[in-house]
């Protein structure tokens, strides 16, 4: 397109030269206007690709600039998961203290389905299985601990009754015996002893 308007250029230079001297007017003027014509036209062609080139040029700069903004969250998201991953591998858990059945243990007393072939494979789903049935025994330890504290909290009750009703019972006793002595001694106090016959007295001196 340069190139073509720089012909359309030298053109009307030699329009103005000595070679077109002796043309009429006219006909200059009708090729000059032609000429100009033409001129204007890659004008418009010139704006026309540089305004497309312009908008190709803005859009890729947009698309770069997006793609640069998803580049940059994908890196804050790549350093943030990184963190987070730091931190969990670092992270104490709680489990980790606590003292679990052995796996032979486990393997002897947990559910069939708690320790299939596919579990014992899977670390992970073998640490959740093996959390849970400690859960569970320590549940069912401390509802047979519960039990036994009941049943001798009932002893103890029913202990403490028996106590009590023994010392009532000898309370009971204790007054029946003082009262028992006080009659009796009041018997003794009406009743005078009979006398003894003089021949008893002699056979028994004998």
């Amino acid at each position: 397109m340069a190139s073509d308007g720089d012909q359309i250029i030298e053109s009307l230079r030699e329009l103005s030269g000595p070679a077109y001297a002796s043309y009429d007017v006219q006909s200059l003027l009708i090729r000059s206007s032609a000429l100009v014509s033409c001129l204007k036209s890659l004008n418009r062609a010139a704006n026309t690709a540089t305004r497309t080139k312009k908008d190709e040029t803005t859009a890729a700069r947009h698309e770069m600039d997006q793609s640069h903004l998803g580049l940059q969250n994908l890196l804050y998201e790549k350093r943030h998961l990184e963190r987070e991953i730091e931190k969990c591998r670092q992270f104490a858990s709680v489990y980790q203290d606590i003292p679990l059945y052995t796996m032979e243990e486990f393997q002897q007393s947990a559910p069939e389905a708690a320790r299939t072939s596919e579990v014992l494979e899977d670390e992970h789903q073998l640490m959740l299985n093996r959390l849970s049935f400690e859960l569970a025994e320590r549940q069912r330890l401390d509802l047979k601990r519960r039990e036994l504290l009941q049943a001798k909290e009932e002893l103890l009750k029913q202990s403490r009754t028996n106590t009590n009703t023994l010392d009532s019972v000898k309370s009971h006793i204790d007054a029946l015996v003082k009262t028992a002595s006080e009659i009796q001694k009041k018997v003794d106090d009406l009743v005078q002893p009979l006398p003894v016959p003089e021949t008893s007295i002699a056979m028994a001196t004998d």
